[in-house]
């Protein structure tokens, strides 16, 4: 099986990478070649558009920044859709709007495409080790068919329904998150302030039932001062605006989350620390 791969940043680097190291053969697109050298020296073989992987490949994935991205890739010129894709299986792997993996999978299904939105959880960390979280929309006998991909990049891959469930599954699972970035953030800012050791308050916290992902994984690099990304907080911050763009569409209201996308769109577009990882969120307080 012959896969193509369009989007080799943090995350799909990652996640290209442990393709290739499952035995898979890859052809790659990104818009700044340089991002995918590496996989390349691994013997993935560079294209030059995303219409060139697509006549090139079985299954594409596609890992990309933002909607807009997405909207491109896929029906602008060069783009997947400009390819014969009949036959083929496409697989977004973007966090995007659930609308627009629904146009995706209509367009593709009138192609004769098998078409699948299957945005991740996990970081960078997981994208490296291969322990991702995959939530996936679209038809039964395709999720089945892509088992072996998705097993060869995570730990879990659930289906939730048809197109756009996915992309639903994923707002849910920011929304959490933002509950527990806003958390990390205060409590560390808390306990400085009532001149705690950080080290052990982040031990100790993080062994009883207020342990969560973002505190694990985050909390330690904040205290490193280390905010590289891991998952951008521009990115984050485009993830809390779809969710509530679609609760607003549900009608339903999301106070709290309505406050962590205020937190960072402080940090996104007053301070432009965007391209800083989520848990920068504490420069809020902290220079």
């Amino acid at each position: 099986m012959k896969l193509g791969f369009i989007g080799t940043g943090v995350m799909g680097n990652a996640i290209a990478h442990n393709l290739i190291k499952a035995g898979y053969s890859l052809w790659v697109y990104n818009r700044t070649k340089a991002k995918t050298d590496n996989l390349v020296a691994l013997g993935a073989t560079w294209c030059a558009t995303p219409q060139t992987v697509v006549e090139n490949s079985d299954v594409i994935f596609t890992m990309l920044g933002f909607p807009k991205d997405v909207e491109q890739v896929y029906y602008g010129d060069n783009g997947i859709f400009q390819a014969d894709v009949h036959h083929k299986t496409l697989i977004d792997m973007t966090t995007s709007k659930p609308q627009l993996a629904q146009k995706i999978a209509h367009t593709g299904q009138e192609m004769g495409a098998n078409v699948l939105d299957a945005p991740v959880s996990g970081g960078d960390i997981g994208a490296k080790n291969g322990t991702l979280t995959i939530m996936v929309g679209g038809q039964q006998d395709v999720f089945t068919s892509c088992q072996p991909l998705f097993a060869a990049v995570s730990s879990q891959a659930q289906l939730f329904g048809a197109a756009g469930a996915g992309q639903n599954t994923k707002m849910a699972n920011q929304i959490m998150i933002a509950g527990t970035m806003t958390g990390l953030s205060e409590m560390l800012v808390y306990a400085k302030a009532a001149h705690l050791d950080l080290q052990k308050v982040l031990e100790t916290v993080g062994a009883g039932s207020a342990a969560n992902w973002s505190l694990t994984n985050y909390g330690p690099r904040i205290l490193k001062n280390d905010y590289t990304p891991g998952f951008f907080s521009k990115h984050f911050l485009k993830d809390l605006r779809i969710a509530l763009d679609t609760a607003q569409e549900m009608e339903i209201d999301l106070p709290a989350t309505q406050q962590a996308k205020k937190l960072y769109e402080q940090l996104v577009d007053e301070k432009k620390l965007g391209n800083l990882g989520t848990q920068a969120l504490v420069k809020l307080w902290w220079a």
